[in-house]
């Protein structure tokens, strides 16, 4: 991996940032490059749409005139959905001559899903006497874990399987779940604990442990590297290899030190074509590959849409005297109920006086004001969280999507040459807001259906058994109990989806004689901004309250500078021309990391893009009403650099 220079991001237009901002002017687009426009610098004396109070922005920036606001509508989104399909790449230049490696089996992605199924092939080829089998995972991050964050509170059942022995090979689950609190959180000052007979049981965590799951996937990295697996951080797999016949055949490894307009550098290093018999895709929540896959296959035709969630977390080192060790919290309401959103929070009290606090918010939210990050820092004003965290150290921050829409929004799984697990199909379980042992089985059984195709002498071929055990085994019933939690409580709200999954699952034990789906999509729900409620966030006070650019400098997020960006626009006029005007342009404020401005100058308003304070959370790509935003892999190992989250 080449090394990078390390920069400061970007959130205000006045901040000076070495890697130039993209900005596109809606006013002339740039034909020629139909993603982005020439990057030009963002002045200090422009006028800037900012995160905070949005009562500001229809006045002088989003008031539309009533022609500008029918031109829009006749473009709205909401009213003609888009197609969910992202654009493929345009093809490899072929003056570029690439080296390719040949493998049995590659692995997209190294997190729980991806090193589980890498270790299970590995164990089985090794019980099998095939020293010869070669399997290999590519990593986006510039280490194993660097990209993982996670709450985290994880129930150990697919170690167990995985590796029976893993106290002893020292494996970092060292906190036991002693006590479940869950509250309900009636205002910014009232809160009511729930008593456990009336807590949903797959609330409850005994067995279960409190980690780092970026810590938990650099031992797992360990263990798979014993076995010999080849193993490539800060490769991001870029685009799919396809067969004569359509099947993959394997993935390109993106290109390193390409100029910002395209150019090579001097540095400029060619991606490899890394050939296999099956490839493994395991990239998370909506993995940029995994996408067009469903796409392309049609995957998802029989499936509920998906549903998304964004998880914020912050890791906080708190007085010894305030710290409960392995004490899970859990929380809903307020502040979330001011805006009509759902979602949740967690206090974790891992070792060393640690306290992992975070919210995860759907992200079918009606209201284009509402702010994620903000409603974050807010809620740690209530007493109950202040409480805690008052007069304690912010080590770390991070944010990241997370795909919740249960078994009713799985696609199918397996393709010609390839196949889907974890975040990247969706077999998290929304009950136990739990995915890591749902995703490290769905690798395990990935590799044993695969495994078996290859001691057959097949390859490039639909694995159907994988399908057939993910419905026999436990994964399947783990699914099934939890389908209609996240469904009930989008459609029926806080109180009514409540009493039901607490029948569902305390009484019926997740065997409900119905399924309840939820065909609405999350970026269909934004409410126009000229009628929706804008909530006033509090001013960061540095101690317990932040803005984003002090969030996600410490996140350790970067970039190489002077290279294209890694988030396009499909078509550059529509942030100014139908966002804005009818949204308030809700990238602005849905972007955890201050990517997305709307900076108003003589000549109009310009949509700014700071690429560089990227953290990868996907919710852009996730949650735009317009479906013009589509996240691909930056230069290999840029993004953030999560230290123990």
């Amino acid at each position: 991996m080449q090394e990078q220079d390390k920069q400061t991001p970007v959130v205000d237009a006045d901040i000076v940032n070495t890697d130039t901002p993209a900005t596109v002017d809606t006013t002339k687009p740039d034909t020629s490059n139909p993603d982005m426009t020439k990057p030009e610098s963002t002045e200090a004396t422009q006028e800037v749409v900012e995160n905070t109070p949005a009562e500001e922005i229809p006045a002088e920036t989003v008031v539309a005139e009533e022609a500008v606001e029918e031109e829009a509508v006749e473009h709205n989104p909401v009213d003609k959905a888009p197609a969910e399909t992202a654009p493929e790449p345009a093809p490899v230049e072929p003056e570029i001559e690439r080296e390719s490696m040949e493998f049995d089996v590659i692995v997209v992605g190294g997190g729980p899903s991806g090193l589980s199924a890498a270790i299970r092939l590995k164990q089985l080829a090794i019980e099998a006497g095939n020293d010869e089998f070669m399997v290999c995972v590519v990593e986006k991050g510039s280490e194993f874990g660097a990209h993982i964050l996670s709450g985290a509170v994880i129930e150990p059942r697919a170690l167990d399987e995985l590796i029976p022995d893993w106290k002893a090979k020292g494996a970092p689950l060292n906190v036991p779940a002693i006590e479940d609190r869950v509250y309900m959180l009636g205002s910014a000052t009232k809160s009511t604990k729930l008593m456990d007979s009336i807590i949903p049981a797959s609330m409850h965590n005994e067995g279960n442990y409190i980690v780092s799951l970026a810590n938990v996937v650099r031992w797992l990295a360990e263990q798979a590297e014993e076995l010999e697996v080849m193993m490539f951080p800060g490769f991001p797999a870029s685009d799919i290899l396809y067969n004569d016949d359509g099947s993959v055949k394997g993935i390109l490894t993106g290109d390193m030190g390409v100029a910002a307009d395209g150019e090579a550098k001097s540095s400029f290093e060619p991606g490899y074509e890394l050939l296999a018999k099956y490839t493994i895709f395991a990239e998370g929540c909506r993995g940029h590959l995994g996408k067009r896959l469903i796409s392309r296959f049609g995957l998802d035709k029989d499936s509920d849409p998906q549903h998304y969630g964004i998880g914020l977390k912050e890791l906080w080192e708190v007085t010894p005297d305030k710290h409960e060790q392995g004490v899970v919290m859990h929380g809903s309401g307020w502040p979330l109920t001011d805006t009509g959103s759902t979602g949740g929070w967690w206090l974790y009290f891992d070792e060393n006086n640690q306290v992992s606090f975070g919210m995860v918010i759907d992200l079918s939210y009606s209201n284009p004001y509402m702010s994620p990050f903000d409603e974050m820092q807010r809620l740690k004003l209530h007493p109950l969280i202040r409480n805690v965290l008052e007069g304690g150290k912010r080590i770390s921050y991070g944010a990241r999507a997370l795909t919740k829409g249960g078994l009713n929004s799985l696609p199918k799984f397996t393709f010609p040459g390839g196949v889907l697990v974890g975040d990247d199909a969706g077999f998290l379980n929304p009950a136990k807001i739990k995915g890591t042992h749902t995703s490290m089985k769905s690798g395990m059984l990935a590799a044993e259906a695969i495994f078996e195709a290859l001691k057959a002498d097949r390859q490039h071929d639909d694995v159907v058994a994988y399908s057939t055990m993910y419905r026999e085994s436990w994964l399947y019933q783990d699914n099934y109990e939890a389908r209609n939690f996240a469904p009930a409580m989008h459609r029926m709200g806080q109180w009514m989806g409540g009493a039901f999954n607490f029948i569902d699952q305390n009484i019926l034990r997740g065997k409900m004689p119905l399924t309840i789906h939820d065909n609405l999509k999350d970026y269909d729900q934004l409410d126009r901004a000229a009628h929706a409620y804008q909530p006033v966030y509090p001013k960061p006070d540095g101690k317990l309250v932040f803005d984003k650019l002090s969030s996600v400098f410490i996140s350790n997020t970067n970039h190489a500078e002077n290279q294209p960006t890694h988030l396009k626009l499909t078509d550059p006029t529509v942030p100014v021309s139908i966002n804005l005007p009818l949204y308030a342009e809700p990238a602005r404020l849905y972007c955890p990391a201050g990517v997305y401005e709307v900076v108003k100058d003589a000549e109009g308003a310009k949509f700014v893009i700071n690429a560089q304070n990227c953290v990868h959370c996907k919710t852009c790509d996730i949650k735009d009403p317009s479906q013009n935003i589509t996240w691909v892999t930056p230069e290999g190992g840029g993004g953030p650099n999560y230290p123990n989250m």
